[in-house]
């Protein structure tokens, strides 16, 4: 029996999506709705559901967020991710990103035609999937990869104004504001509404987003490992794969290992 779980906020949206999945794909088995982002990554993450419905804009985590989480934090070692749909309200312009980045994605509000379409196409993957499991020629991580491409594709097609980038941060710590070089760096962190700034002396928490902060960081020399985490590939010792596909990497300056998440392990292809 295929799976499939939908998040969405409106729960109008979500029954009259479901009614036209049952009439669309009726072997289908529809689990009941996640009513946000964070809720749809906790049970995507705990039920494995064959396919996931994301509505792009959900309060808290939007379906872009979610899906991120979802392929960071999947934690069925040897079971396929699921294939992902996202659902939007976005104009034509906008859906030529997810066009290139989602296995697939339906507009709001959804016509049965296109919906039709998409269940074809989510069937065919799924027959794959099957037939790699039962020792056919295509390979079973095909599929995940290229999943995995299209979901670096869609984080990195939102264009974002030119900014020049930066050289020095500046922390505040009570009435003292430190200046921090760029260059110094070894890795930022996500910590709520801020950043933790880790250099090889010091550690300093600057009030902005990761997601700010990224377009103003040289990509060549600041690399993102994970949603949460971008590391001074200059900073990065060794990087060491284990059986599952996770990368640990250790660092010349600072005791910790980091983690590189799926998403971003492609980095380290060479190894």
């Amino acid at each position: 029996m295929t799976r499939a779980l939908i998040a969405e906020d409106e729960p109008l949206l979500a029954q009259a999506l479901a009614a036209e999945l049952a009439r669309a794909w009726p072997e289908l088995e529809i689990a009941p709705p996640a009513v946000d982002g964070e809720e749809a990554v906790e049970r995507t993450l705990a039920e494995a559901p064959d396919v996931v419905f994301l509505d792009i804009r959900m309060p808290g985590r939007n379906g872009v967020d979610a899906a991120e989480a979802i392929v960071e934090d999947w934690p069925h070692a040897g079971r396929a991710l699921p294939l992902i749909v996202f659902v939007t309200a976005y104009d034509q312009y906008a859906l030529q990103a997810f066009e290139r980045a989602a296995v697939d994605y339906l507009q709001k509000p959804v016509q049965p035609a296109r919906l039709a379409a998409c269940c074809r196409r989510l069937q065919e993957l799924l027959a794959l999937r099957r037939a790699a499991a039962a020792g056919s020629s295509t390979a079973p991580g095909d599929e995940d990869a290229a999943l995995l491409e299209r979901l670096r594709t869609l984080l990195g097609a939102a264009p974002s104004a030119a900014q020049p980038p930066l050289t020095i941060l500046q922390a505040g710590v009570g009435a003292t504001l430190h200046m921090i070089p760029v260059a110094e760096v070894v890795y930022f962190e996500a910590a709520d509404k801020y950043v933790r700034v880790v250099t090889a002396e010091r550690e300093a928490l600057i009030r902005t987003s990761l997601r700010e902060l990224l377009p103003r960081l040289d990509p060549e020399r600041f690399w993102q490992i994970h949603r949460g985490t971008v590391v001074c590939a200059d900073a990065i010792a060794t990087a060491t794969r284990d059986d599952a596909g996770r990368v640990q990497l250790t660092l010349r300056q600072r005791p910790e290992r980091l983690a590189a998440s799926r998403l971003y392990a492609h980095r380290f292809r060479g190894m």
